[in-house]
Protein backbone atom coordinates (compact mmCIF):
# COMPACT_ATOMS: atom_id res chain seq x y z
CA UNK A 1 0.00 0.00 0.00
CA UNK A 2 1.36 3.67 -0.75
CA UNK A 3 1.00 6.29 1.34
CA UNK A 4 -2.07 8.85 0.45
CA UNK A 5 -2.89 12.56 1.61
CA UNK A 6 -6.05 14.60 2.04
CA UNK A 7 -6.19 17.72 2.28
CA UNK A 8 -9.85 18.87 4.09
CA UNK A 9 -11.15 22.19 5.14
CA UNK A 10 -13.77 21.88 7.84
CA UNK A 11 -16.67 24.70 7.84
CA UNK A 12 -19.00 25.21 11.41
CA UNK A 13 -18.55 25.90 14.51
CA UNK A 14 -14.99 24.01 14.50
CA UNK A 15 -12.78 27.13 16.09
CA UNK A 16 -12.88 27.89 19.87
CA UNK A 17 -13.78 24.50 20.56
CA UNK A 18 -10.76 22.31 21.13
CA UNK A 19 -11.39 20.85 17.17
CA UNK A 20 -7.66 21.32 16.29
CA UNK A 21 -6.54 19.05 19.88
CA UNK A 22 -9.42 16.55 18.57
CA UNK A 23 -7.87 15.91 15.44
CA UNK A 24 -4.52 15.76 16.57
CA UNK A 25 -5.21 12.84 18.56
CA UNK A 26 -6.99 11.16 16.46
CA UNK A 27 -4.49 11.92 14.02
CA UNK A 28 -1.90 10.38 16.23
CA UNK A 29 -3.49 7.30 16.93
CA UNK A 30 -4.04 6.29 13.72
CA UNK A 31 -0.43 6.74 13.14
CA UNK A 32 -1.06 9.91 10.43
CA UNK A 33 1.45 12.68 9.39
CA UNK A 34 0.71 16.10 8.67
CA UNK A 35 -0.74 18.72 10.36
CA UNK A 36 -4.38 20.96 11.40
CA UNK A 37 -4.62 24.73 11.70
CA UNK A 38 -7.04 27.64 11.93
CA UNK A 39 -7.91 29.70 8.68
CA UNK A 40 -8.41 33.67 8.90
CA UNK A 41 -12.05 32.58 7.86
CA UNK A 42 -12.74 30.42 10.23
CA UNK A 43 -12.50 26.99 8.96
CA UNK A 44 -9.85 24.67 9.91
CA UNK A 45 -7.41 23.38 7.23
CA UNK A 46 -6.37 19.61 7.64
CA UNK A 47 -3.53 18.08 5.77
CA UNK A 48 -3.45 14.08 6.73
CA UNK A 49 -1.14 11.50 5.46
CA UNK A 50 -0.95 7.50 5.88
CA UNK A 51 -2.75 4.75 4.64
CA UNK A 52 -6.41 4.26 2.89
CA UNK A 53 -8.08 2.55 5.46
CA UNK A 54 -6.77 4.64 8.33
CA UNK A 55 -7.05 8.11 6.53
CA UNK A 56 -11.13 6.82 6.36
CA UNK A 57 -11.45 5.86 9.73
CA UNK A 58 -9.82 9.71 10.71
CA UNK A 59 -12.44 11.11 8.30
CA UNK A 60 -15.36 9.73 10.31
CA UNK A 61 -13.74 11.57 13.39
CA UNK A 62 -13.14 14.89 11.26
CA UNK A 63 -16.86 15.25 10.42
CA UNK A 64 -17.87 14.16 13.89
CA UNK A 65 -15.85 16.78 15.91
CA UNK A 66 -15.20 17.26 19.79
CA UNK A 67 -18.66 17.74 22.10
CA UNK A 68 -18.77 21.46 21.64
CA UNK A 69 -17.56 21.35 17.82
CA UNK A 70 -20.32 21.68 15.09
CA UNK A 71 -19.18 20.41 11.35
CA UNK A 72 -21.61 21.83 9.04
CA UNK A 73 -19.41 20.94 5.74
CA UNK A 74 -15.81 19.40 5.25
CA UNK A 75 -14.52 19.19 1.64
CA UNK A 76 -12.02 16.68 1.26
CA UNK A 77 -9.57 16.44 -1.26
CA UNK A 78 -7.38 13.08 -1.97
CA UNK A 79 -3.98 13.81 -3.48
CA UNK A 80 -0.01 12.79 -3.62
CA UNK A 81 1.72 13.73 -1.03
CA UNK A 82 4.34 16.51 -2.19
CA UNK A 83 6.49 16.79 0.93
CA UNK A 84 6.86 13.93 3.92
CA UNK A 85 5.92 14.95 7.22
CA UNK A 86 7.55 13.48 10.05
CA UNK A 87 4.72 13.76 12.97
CA UNK A 88 1.14 15.72 13.48
CA UNK A 89 1.30 18.86 13.85
CA UNK A 90 -1.15 21.71 15.85
CA UNK A 91 -0.01 25.06 13.62
CA UNK A 92 -0.63 28.21 15.54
Amino acid sequence: MEVEEVRCVVKGKVQGVFYRDFVAKHARHLALTGFVRNMPNFTVEIVAQGYNDKLEKFLEHARKGPFLARVSDIDVEWRTPSQKFSSFDVVF
